[in-house]
């Protein structure tokens, strides 16, 4: 049996009590005649994928990576994290530049942006984000 396939724009979402809808706008050209032979009703199993602008599907996962390449940055600038390495005395001077060391050195990169791949170190960049928010729940 063969699948019907086509490019969809998603231009509409909405949500009631049986659960959301998705309107999806499809070209003319594309419209699969199975689907549209089908009665209102009918159930499909759905897989899409997001399509970047070379017409290529997505990679999510590279795009969520950035996310802890700014979560590490945003740490290292955050006074409250230079304290806390100080009162755990892990560096003995609170400032970025102490604090950025010694989070390239735990997490054994040379470069924030090692987090796009490196799962070890994102598994280990957020213990330590755990950690600092149990520690600012006793110490503000």
């Amino acid at each position: 049996m063969t699948y019907p396939q086509f490019e969809a724009v998603k231009v509409a979402m909405k949500q009631d009590k049986t659960g959301y809808m998705l309107t999806l706008s499809i070209h003319p050209e594309e419209v699969p005649e199975l689907i549209v032979r089908d009665f209102v009703g009918s159930r499909y199993q759905v897989v899409m994928v997001r399509l970047n602008g070379e017409e290529k599907p997505m990679n999510r996962d590279h795009e969520h990576s950035n996310d802890n390449v700014r979560a590490a940055a945003l740490l290292c600038r955050n006074p409250k994290f230079w304290h806390f390495l100080c009162e755990t005395g892990q560096i003995f001077e609170a400032n970025e530049t102490l604090a950025t060391e010694w989070l390239r050195q735990e997490l054994d990169i040379s470069s924030r942006a090692e987090l796009k791949e490196n799962q070890e170190a994102v598994r280990r960049l957020k213990f330590i984000m755990k950690e600092l928010y149990e520690w600012m729940q006793v110490n503000g």
